[in-house]
Order: C-alpha cells, then structure tokens, then sequence
C-alpha cells in the first residue's frame, strides 16, 4: 500500500519477519529548605485533588521548584525519600534542565511482561509482541499523520532484531475511542496513539486502560499509571528555550511573539519560568512592532531577546531590532524560526540566532539516513513534514525501549527530534539540539547547551 513507500529509504530497511497490517505514601524528613518544605506539603496534599485543582497545585509546585538553582534542586532530591510524592516533580524539573536523577522514578502500575514478552537485549530493547497504532490515516488530519505513520516504519523496519507485528487503525472512521477498543479487543499489548489533543484527553478520561498507552500528543490529563505521553509541545519548547537564556545569565529578556496559539503557549512557558528563576521578561510585544528602541532604552535595558516568530517575520525585524541597538545581544528563537526560510541570500539577516531544531536534520542519527537523502527518497521525510517524521521514528524508539525509560535512572533515548527521557508522571521529556544560522544557512550550534 501507499504508505508501504516509507521503506524507500533503504533497502536495508526490508529485512525481518514480522507482519504490518492496516485497518480501517511516604514522606521524606523534614527538609531544611523552605521551598522544598512548601512543595512537599503541596505534592502530599495534592493526591486528593482532581481537575482544575488539581492541575493549579501541580503549577504552584513547579513554580516553586523553578526557583531554586540547579545545584539545590539536584541536592533536595536526593534526599527525599522513595515514596515521597514530590520526587515526581522534583525529578521532572531536573530532567527540564538536563541533569541527571538521583535515582529512578517509582513506577506503580506499571507491567512489561504482557503477552509473555521476551526478556530486555542487553541495551534494554524490548518491544512489545503486538502493537496497534492509532492514526487519523484519511480526512483532515491525514496530511500531518503520514509523515508520523512513515517514521514510525522507516525506524520498525530499521531494526534487525524481533520485532512485534503491527496494525494500524484510522483514527477518522470512528474515532480513537473505538480504534483504541477494538485494538484491545484483537489482542494487541501496545498501543501507540491517538495524534489529535482531544482525542488523548477522550481516552485519558477513560479511567484505567486494559491495554497501555504511548499517546502522540499531550492532552489536560495527566496519562494514567502505566501509561504514557509524547509530544511536540510548544510548552516544552519555551521551557527549554529558557533553559538556555539562564545559561546564557541573561537577566532582562524582551520577548517578540505571533499571535498564534502556538507561538502564544511557548512564550507563557518561557515567561513563567524565566519569572520564577528571577529574570525580569521586560516586555512582550508583537511581530508587528516598527519601533523597537523605546523598549531597549528602558531602565535596565535588554540584555537578550526572544523570537517566537516564523523566519519570514523574522527577517523583517531584524533591521528593526539593529536600529534599537539589539542586534548585538543574544538572541534566541523558536523552532517556526526555520518557517520560510530556504534561500541563503535572504537568511543571512538572520546569522546567530539561536534555535531548537530535530537532531536528526541537523546532526543525524544512527539508524536513519541523512535527512537529505531520506527526503530524496520520501516526500514525507523532507520540509515542514521532517519534524513529524522524526516524531514518527522516536516513537518507535520509545516503543521498543520504555521499559529502560521508565525503570533506570539514566534511561534516555538519543533520538531523532531529541534526547527523551521519562518524567514520573508518563510525560516523555526531550531536550533539542540547537542551531543557528551562518551565511544564511541552519547549521549546528557549536557550544550549546547538550544533555
């Protein structure tokens, strides 16, 4: 079938057996830290709370703990006690930033001995025996779900050793409710999707699953034990692009954003943690802003900026940006920086930005081709659609490696968008490369930040 052509990138990429198919407690003493002192009364009494409460609890507790520096995060950690429900969130801010966790996150709920599963390779591969992937394959959303469907096969039939037998189930006939019912109903022990928000939260909502989940998108709802969730977040990315500000020192930050959701969610991520490590955000203005120097001139000044701009509008500000006196400080964008860029002669005003970008198409990965060649060979593997190809293929990853995400303190894949590691709550953490532009042309950045 059509979809079949993803194993174009190589014909290496055919070999095996296996068949794919299509269808339609305890708390820790007492800690001398006040914050933490504050977050752990929070974390235990946070067990009892649901909804809006619930989720309003979890941020007060990740605002606290952004307050403190990485060396008393990693500190008050380890001392907690197994058990102690605030290890989740402290274990989560410390993979936020890229350090590494004390100890492993306590897992109930969880099982990977389903349908007698062979044991764990000694790199902790294990897939499962049977796996259902949930996919909107025709109407709207079919668009965005082929390049995901095609990543997901290019990394299945990159790998030699055993593979489970897949079946993909469309999403778009019935919903992902049905498709998750009668994929446990047929016999599958995994199950990888739903893509849309919606349909996560619809599923997540369902209580206790009968058969576990890899969601493609991170909804309201926490995943359920055993369960989990993995996503392109324009949250994490703010996150992460303020992760790299603090590295940087930066201490007044002015922020230009799109309107758009998306662009939105990443700034209000960035704002929020910026905030509460104590730099001053001294301004939020829009793409369309002409005048940029009443801002740089405030008391104070700016002493890096933030672009939550697509390349096009980027590179109409940054004259703007130079006539302020701005074109000197760091400044440090999102990945829609790449978004209608493509001709080096008009980039080039855009050198020494830096931006998040997929490893794959900047570095490249064991396991798949240069980016350059699989989009030769595959039209799903090259533009806007390589982001959710490289998506696609960490979800396999993801799929045949879990267990050792989620039960070893220094589980993390080496991905194609990232490097991914487990969160307590199911929550799949990526840190990005990063790149700049040099001569008008994406190029690696040297001395980032790395995991």
């Amino acid at each position: 079938m059509k979809w079949m052509c993803a194993a174009a990138i190589s014909a290496a990429l055919l070999t095996g057996c296996a068949t794919v198919s299509t269808t339609g407690g305890t708390t820790s003493q007492q800690s001398r830290n006040a914050t933490i002192a504050q977050a752990g009364e929070l974390a235990r009494n946070g067990a009892a709370l649901t909804g809006a409460a619930r989720s309003a609890n979890d941020r007060e507790i990740e605002r606290l703990l952004s307050t403190l520096d990485n060396a008393t995060l990693a500190r008050e950690a380890a001392a907690l006690a197994a058990g102690d429900p605030l290890y989740n969130y402290a274990g989560q801010a410390l993979l936020r930033r890229g350090l590494p966790l004390p100890r492993a996150f306590d897992r109930p709920g969880w099982n990977f001995d389903a349908a007698n599963r062979p044991a764990a390779e000694r790199d902790g591969y294990r897939p499962p025996v049977k796996v259902a992937v949930l996919l909107p394959l025709s109407g709207n959303l079919a668009v965005a779900a082929a390049p995901v469907r095609d990543g997901f096969l290019a990394g299945y039939y990159g790998e030699p050793r055993r593979r489970p037998d897949v079946t993909f189930y469309d999403t778009a006939t019935g919903g992902a409710l049905a498709a998750y019912d009668r994929a446990a109903l047929e016999g599958n022990d995994f199950v990888v999707g739903p893509l849309g928000r919606d349909e996560v939260n619809a599923l997540f909502s369902k209580g206790p699953l009968q058969v576990p989940v890899l969601a493609l998108n991170r909804g309201d709802i926490a995943p359920p034990a055993g369960n989990a969730g993995f996503s392109l977040s324009p949250d994490d990315e703010g996150i992460a692009a303020a992760e790299y500000l603090l590295g940087l020192n930066a201490k007044r930050v002015l922020v230009v954003a799109a309107a758009d959701d998306t662009q939105q969610r990443a700034v209000a991520a960035l704002r929020e943690r910026l905030v509460a490590r104590g730099v001053t955000v001294t301004d939020v203005v829009g793409e369309g802003t002409s005048d940029f120097i009443p801002y740089a001139q405030k008391d104070g000044g700016v002493d890096a900026v933030f672009l939550a701009v697509k390349g096009s509008s980027a590179r109409l500000l940054m004259p703007r940006l130079a006539l302020a006196g701005l074109a000197g400080k760091p400044r440090v964008a999102t990945a829609q920086l790449l978004s209608g860029t493509g001709k080096a002669e008009e980039d080039r005003v855009l050198d020494g930005i830096a931006f998040p970008t997929e490893t794959w198409t900047t570095r490249g990965i064991p396991g798949l081709p240069p980016a350059a060649i699989a989009g030769a060979e595959l039209n799903n593997a090259k533009g806007p659609a390589a982001r959710l190809f490289a998506f696609g293929f960490d979800a396999w990853q993801i799929t045949a490696y879990l267990q050792r995400l989620a039960t070893t303190a220094d589980g993390r894949i080496d991905g194609a968008t990232g490097t991914l590691r487990l969160d307590g709550f199911g929550n799949v953490q990526r840190t990005p490369s990063w790149s700049t532009f040099s001569a008008g042309v994406s190029t690696p950045l040297a001395n980032a930040p790395r995991p």
